[in-house]
């Protein structure tokens, strides 16, 4: 198959990238806002048909959460409008799409892990615009599948892991919020099941996907200096309230993978297991 991967420069393009060598019967054409503007609905329909591309994993978007806020215009172009360029080019040509969403399409107000099937209720521009995203590409692509993933992070780019590594090094006391729970995920380990799901087939419909197991951003913070080898460093706890950002998180985050377990038949490795080899890769 001929297939697109763009936002080839996140944590997730980064990690597709380097699971690609293993599975070298496909052409990729790995691209960023360099190589194909997705906002650009022309130039989408027109790399789609001289490619002849096959199959769009889409890891591209505007994922500054707090920012968002303020830029809507820009949120909704990629996270809204782009998907709906990417699911209707490929739709055409018979074609499937992986498009990648988040866990804020809910508003965090569950006691039990969130199933594709529970109600969306997003509340933050971010997640507003992330659903509309996930819409558009189910209305124009037949082969479309929706992985809805939450605290992600990875050897690549910023992310929480990485900032806890550096601040513990560089301050004696932090405080990180205790009361939003939810599961880290290791981008590596998303990338392993998009592939998993290109070779053995797209099933349409909504999946969610983290690790396996449950805590809160503290706890996080804790494991990630003691597999770091950080022991100089005080963490905190802090209330959400402490803490005020622009948009507001989800308080409980936990997402239900039963689902993408049973459809692919696959095993999902523990947080901490998998924190460990991204620390130990770091």
């Amino acid at each position: 198959m001929n297939i697109l991967i763009t936002g080839c420069n996140g944590q997730l393009g980064n990690e597709m990238q380097l699971l690609e060598k293993s599975y070298p019967q496909h052409t990729y054409f790995n691209t960023d806002v360099a190589e194909l503007d997705i906002t650009n609905q022309q130039a989408i329909e027109t790399f789609v048909r001289e490619h002849q591309i096959d199959g769009i994993v889409n890891c591209a978007a505007y994922t500054a959460v707090d920012k968002a806020e303020d830029n809507e215009a820009l949120c909704q172009k990629l996270n809204a409008e782009a998907p709906a360029f990417l699911a209707h080019a490929i739709g055409q040509r018979g074609g499937w799409i992986i498009q990648i969403s988040t866990d804020y399409v809910f508003d965090g107000t569950n006691h039990t892990p969130y199933t594709e099937d529970d109600d969306t209720c997003p509340n933050s521009v971010y997640g507003k615009t992330k659903l509309v995203g996930e819409f558009n590409v189910q209305k124009l692509c037949e082969k479309s599948m929706i992985i809805r993933t939450a605290w992600l992070y990875s050897t690549f780019g910023n992310n929480f892991v990485k900032t806890m590594i550096r601040l513990g090094n560089e301050k004696p006391e932090l405080g990180v919020i205790f009361d939003q729970i939810g599961t880290p995920t290791y981008a590596r380990d998303l990338a392993r099941v998009v592939m998993t799901a290109i070779e053995q087939g797209i099933v349409p419909g909504i999946y969610h996907f983290s690790n396996e197991g449950v805590i809160s951003w503290y706890d996080f913070a804790k494991a990630i200096h003691r597999l770091a080898g950080i022991n100089t460093c005080h963490v905190r706890p802090l209330h959400t309230a402490e803490y005020p950002t622009p948009a507001k998180r989800p308080h409980y985050s936990v997402l239900d993978k039963t689902k993408m377990k049973k459809t692919y038949g696959i095993e999902i490795p523990y947080w901490e297991e998998s924190l460990k080899d991204c620390i130990d890769r770091l």
